[in-house]
């Protein structure tokens, strides 16, 4: 369990880029180098992460965690991966906004949000290869990443995953997964999920059972990661809360490493000016519970449909769409919030040679963009 967390919280504090940019880190960790999960079942959690409501690369990171280690391991993964961000939007909220905008912290995160262009293309280009080998996967990747640079939208991702997953029930049937097994539902999440949901709003007696309970509500019902709860968080938390305030939070949490939904540690501390740590934790735990009960309730469930001929083929189906979904997902938001001009397109195309030709290792890379991000 230990060895869980202090693998996720060294990622913690240089995993900037957002949701893509997460994936692609987890996929070079914790597939390539430490071997936790094999390729086939971490696309195939991914693909279910997707489906999900929450935060999806968080829902990943605790699927790996759960995978290593059992229930504490997953605890462990998602303890280790949000507390720095955590940390950060916690002081953001206590100490004022004014540090945010030094120019050495400018800096350094502009050189880590260019090597996020890197990880997520190297991320790409590893998951293409592996899912991708047939013209009629690659045909649904590159399908799938044009239908969402076209039409961006929540929507347009839902309808490429089923139609994928439609595509591959049709064509790419396959024969059963040796590592999967028909386990069935986890009943006792799936019923814990919905009696948080329902039962919260009447119990919320306290101000952190409140803050609670519409941190919970929004993690629930948004699908589509930290970007689409912005809207959802706006019209449920209380009108004491300033749209400026707000606002301030959702934009220091782009910059920070880490899963975007720490905006909620921010926000709760807000909330809660008298215990800023309590309103903090409150919010966090919130937002993230939902789609972790999700992912204990359905993940074993999914294995073991995964499992079957016709199943086996939707997923092989979903698999290259999520290929697409990164695809489109590298040049918006990470690409176009990342580089700015011909030095940075050159970098960004440096690093990935580094990483991917010459084996440079992470460790070495991200300092080294770190000062490029003085020089950018």
């Amino acid at each position: 369990m230990l060895e869980v967390f202090w693998q996720f919280f060294k990622l913690g504090w240089v995993s900037f880029g957002g949701p893509a940019a997460h994936i692609g880190y987890f996929q070079r960790h914790f597939v390539h180098n430490l071997g936790w999960m094999p390729q086939d079942r971490f696309a195939s959690t991914l693909a279910l992460c997707q489906f999900l409501p929450g935060p999806a690369s968080s829902q990943l990171g605790f699927a790996l965690g759960y995978q290593r280690a059992g229930l504490f391991g997953a605890v462990a993964a998602f303890i280790g991966f949000t507390l720095p961000s955590f940390l950060l939007m916690l002081a953001l909220a206590m100490a004022g906004n004014a540090w945010a905008n030094q120019p050495a912290a400018l800096a350094i995160v502009t050189g880590l949000k260019l090597f996020a262009v890197v990880v997520v293309a190297d991320a790409v280009l590893s998951m293409a290869k592996q899912f991708c080998r047939q013209q009629t996967t690659l045909i649904l990747a590159v399908l799938s990443a044009a239908s969402l640079w076209l039409f961006p939208s929540l929507m347009t991702q839902f309808v490429v995953l089923v139609t994928a997953a439609l595509v591959g029930m049709a064509l790419l049937k396959a024969e059963p997964a040796e590592h999967a097994q028909s386990l069935g539902i986890s009943w006792p999440f799936l019923l814990l999920f919905f009696g948080l949901l329902l039962l919260m709003p009447l119990l919320s007696l306290t101000d952190t059972a409140a803050i609670f309970a519409d941190f919970y509500q929004a993690g629930s019902l948004v699908f589509g990661g930290g970007h689409v709860v912005l809207p959802l968080l706006q019209g449920t938390l209380p009108e004491s809360l300033s749209e400026d305030v707000f606002l301030t939070g959702y934009g220091a949490a782009q910059a920070m490493p880490g899963p975007m939904f720490s905006l909620a540690s921010f926000l709760g501390a807000e909330l809660y000016p008298s215990s800023p740590v309590l309103g903090a934790l409150a919010a966090t735990f919130g937002i993230f519970l939902p789609g972790f009960l999700l992912v204990l309730a359905l993940q074993h469930s999914w294995q073991g449909l995964a499992a079957k001929p016709l199943m086996a083929g939707a997923v092989r189906g979903i698999n290259a769409a999520v290929v697409g979904l990164l695809l489109s997902a590298l040049y918006q938001p990470v690409f176009t919030s990342s580089v700015t001009g011909a030095p940075a397109l050159a970098a960004a195309a440096l690093g990935l040679l580094a990483l991917r030709t010459l084996r440079c290792p992470v460790l070495v890379l991200i300092p080294v963009f770190m000062l490029l991000g003085f020089w950018l």
